[in-house]
């Protein structure tokens, strides 16, 4: 595709997903301090990887890469599909699925991998934070270790923590897992500066009802997704037009890195993005798109310079 006819097809996408974007209901910020919005040269421009093997993910909203099978990553479908972890390696290809038992998916909005309560095993995170409507008192994330085998498909009973905001329900669509202090966060999505909350591993063995900590706000709306590199030393936050990216220095906290202006990095628009990933090295990212307007969600990648 030359560059007239990328431009056109930006600008194309951009006009058919102003009815979707309108329906999410983006909110009005009074004001909101200066970001500068530049592309930073650290990432490459999208490179296509491949569609999307299995068409049972038609609703993808959540990406992680695993950190015991070498390009396998893990994604699930949103609001009212079945409890599945989707499994595909970094072409596209289906490689099976997890069933979660005793779970429902009423709102399933990302997925994250990383540590937990057992030393050196790895874990996959299932965030049902989704809540267009801000209706729920409650959230809740599964947590189930990693599979040792790939399989068709195979079943895991998992551990469930239920959450409360402390100043009323959010929709949120972000869950992000600190590889160092194993902390969990979650970003909101609709309020005019989105806020950034945390609860601790030791949450999973309490029971009824965790409040999660309110910690920050960041200076932007509608993030509908996020990672942290599997070292604790890159962040990623996008919503539906940009990728925000931070370094964080050694001894540093996530708020602490997310309290510096964001690196804007390359990214291509999508019909409906709410799905990013770094590869386990963190030398790539990847996205992928909800399927909408009859467009095939592709599977993009990110490489750093």
């Amino acid at each position: 595709m030359n560059s007239m006819n990328y431009y056109i097809f930006k600008v194309f996408l951009i006009f058919v997903s102003l009815p979707f974007l309108i329906s999410q209901r983006v909110p009005q910020a009074k004001y909101l301090p200066l970001i500068p919005m530049y592309q930073d040269s650290l990432f490459s421009g999208p490179k296509t990887v491949g569609r999307l093997e299995n068409r049972e993910i038609d609703e993808a909203s959540g990406l992680a890469f695993s950190r015991v099978h070498a390009g396998i990553l893990y994604t699930h479908n949103d609001s009212g599909g079945d409890p599945f972890v989707f499994i595909l390696d970094t072409l596209g290809k289906d490689q099976g699925k997890i069933i979660l038992e005793g779970v429902k998916n009423r709102d399933w909005e990302d997925i994250a991998v990383g540590p937990g309560p057992q030393a050196n095993t790895s874990y996959i995170y299932v965030g049902e934070i989704g809540d267009n409507n801000a209706g729920h008192r409650e959230i809740q994330i599964h947590r189930f270790p990693e599979p040792k085998k790939l399989e068709k498909s195979q079943k895991v009973k998992p551990e469930t923590l239920t959450l409360v905001y402390p100043d009323g329900p959010r929709d949120a669509e972000t869950l992000m897992i600190d590889p160092i202090t194993k902390d969990i966060f979650i970003l909101s999505k609709r309020d005019s500066a989105n806020i950034l909350y945390r609860t601790t591993q030791d949450a999973f063995g309490k029971k009824g009802k965790v409040e999660l900590e309110k910690v920050m706000t960041l200076d932007f709306t509608m993030s509908v997704a996020g990672d942290i590199s599997s070292d604790g030393s890159q962040i990623l936050i996008k919503n539906y037009l940009a990728v925000f990216y931070w370094q964080r220095n050694p001894g540093e906290t996530i708020p602490e890195a997310l309290s510096r202006n964001p690196v804007i990095l390359p990214y291509k628009p999508e019909p409906q993005g709410e799905a990013i990933a770094f590869d386990p090295l963190g030398k790539s990212y990847f996205t992928l798109s909800e399927k909408r307007f009859q467009i095939e969600p592709v599977l993009y990648r990110y490489h750093k310079k």
